[in-house]
């Protein structure tokens, strides 16, 4: 039996939607995730339509984290879509690899002897994306007597009443590198705490890691945004490995590994922001 056509793909149901999304409730808040497979053909073409570039090869468009503050309606959100509404559209933040002309070439599409040049943007995919605050009031910059998220707080051994982590998007960067936007929070009795990073690794050239971190105090509603981003040449980093005394095979791993990496990425921007929820 052959398939005259496409087939038409559509989207999840409102229904599969909230049936793949997970709440915790504590103190006045709600807590959310949701994890859905990769968006299928439809929603990827929709996507790439109005964001304006192609997106990358596994994207999760219907994932998403949420914080919700029940009595004021304030939202905060965490979304495939907005995280890629703000990756530069334009060459001026190109990054090339290490085989440019070759890298050039392979963007480059012939069909029927018309080439065609893909649009210019950032292909790495790196993102300042620090959530959509769906409902309510935005954060306020923090440059005087700035408080910071309590880390020795976070490090007490409270029990952890809900965890979760949702991948938004990842790109192989053809195949040379990693890009991936992942969300992961952990829910305490008192305080919560919520980490989107980006990290992207482009062999031989660069390595960025952009991390947004929500912290949230039940008891008295503050709500902190530290966001910082790092950045190093590709080389320095595997120097400082190499200098740490790791094997190579060792080396190769920890380059996957942004948690291992961190501390060797030294930090060029960092603001903090908070508000108040009642």
């Amino acid at each position: 039996m052959a398939f005259n056509g496409p087939i038409n793909e559509m989207y999840p149901t409102p229904d599969a939607k909230e049936s793949s999304t997970v709440s915790h409730r504590q103190k006045g808040f709600k807590i959310s995730a949701r994890k859905l497979p990769i968006s299928k053909s439809g929603p990827i073409d929709e996507m790439s339509k109005t964001l304006g570039i192609p997106v990358p090869e596994m994207i999760f468009g219907d994932n998403m984290v949420s914080i919700e503050h029940m009595a004021s309606g304030w939202r905060l959100e965490f979304n495939a879509y907005d995280a890629l509404d703000r990756v530069d559209k334009t060459d001026k933040n190109m990054l090339k690899v290490a085989y440019s002309q070759e890298w050039s070439s392979s963007r480059e599409k012939t069909h029927e002897g018309i080439k065609e040049v893909v649009k210019p943007f950032d292909w790495s995919y790196t993102t300042d994306y620090k959530g959509t605050i769906t409902n309510g009031k935005q954060f306020e910059s923090q440059k005087h007597n700035a408080e910071p998220i309590p880390i020795e707080l976070l490090k007490r051994p409270d029990p952890i009443l809900f965890f979760e982590e949702v991948v938004l998007y990842e790109s192989e960067l053809d195949d040379n590198g990693i890009s991936i936007v992942s969300c992961k929070l952990r829910v305490m009795p008192d305080c919560m705490l919520l980490l989107c990073r980006l990290f992207m690794r482009l062999d031989q050239v660069l390595i960025r890691i952009r991390d947004t971190r929500i912290y949230v105090d039940f008891n008295t509603g503050k709500v902190i945004r530290d966001y910082t981003e790092k950045e190093e040449k590709f080389d320095k980093v595997k120097q400082g490995l190499i200098s740490s005394g790791r094997l190579p095979n060792d080396i190769t791993t920890a380059l996957r590994d942004p948690n291992q990496i961190a501390h060797l990425v030294p930090e060029v921007t960092h603001t903090l922001e908070s508000l108040m929820v009642s």
